[in-house]
């Protein structure tokens, strides 16, 4: 099944938009969609972060390489266990300040069944 996933048209402070997903603050994005990022659905929190329960949802629609946007001030953390986790599954995996994980995310999107999670606030 060759499904692209949908690129971030915009982001800014607190608003992101992604083709045939929609507006909104946080984003969960993977081969063929996307949806709101709700950080209650897992208990997520800045410290420590990244959870591997909110990552799993990409893996399982599809997702070969993962970008994890760390917020614009990169004061979100990604939990250890979520890197290890990933690297066990065989997962490429990036982590980088939001505005230059959505450029990477995007540049991946083209050729590579990439998902990942974007915090457009701090």
């Amino acid at each position: 099944m060759d499904v692209r996933s949908p690129l971030i048209t915009h982001i800014s402070w607190g608003r992101m938009v992604v083709e045939g997903v929609g507006e909104g603050k946080d984003f969960k994005l993977y081969p063929g969609g996307g949806r709101a990022w709700d950080w209650n659905e897992t208990g997520t929190r800045h410290s420590p972060g990244i959870q591997p329960a909110d990552v799993e949802e990409l893996l399982e629609r599809g997702s070969e390489v993962i970008v994890l946007s760390r917020g614009m001030q990169l004061v979100l953390q990604t939990c250890p266990e979520t890197l290890a986790m990933l690297k066990e599954k065989g997962a490429e995996v990036f982590v980088e300040e939001t505005t230059a994980a959505v450029g990477r995310y995007n540049r991946l999107a083209a050729t590579t069944a990439v998902g990942g999670l974007f915090h457009s606030t701090c």
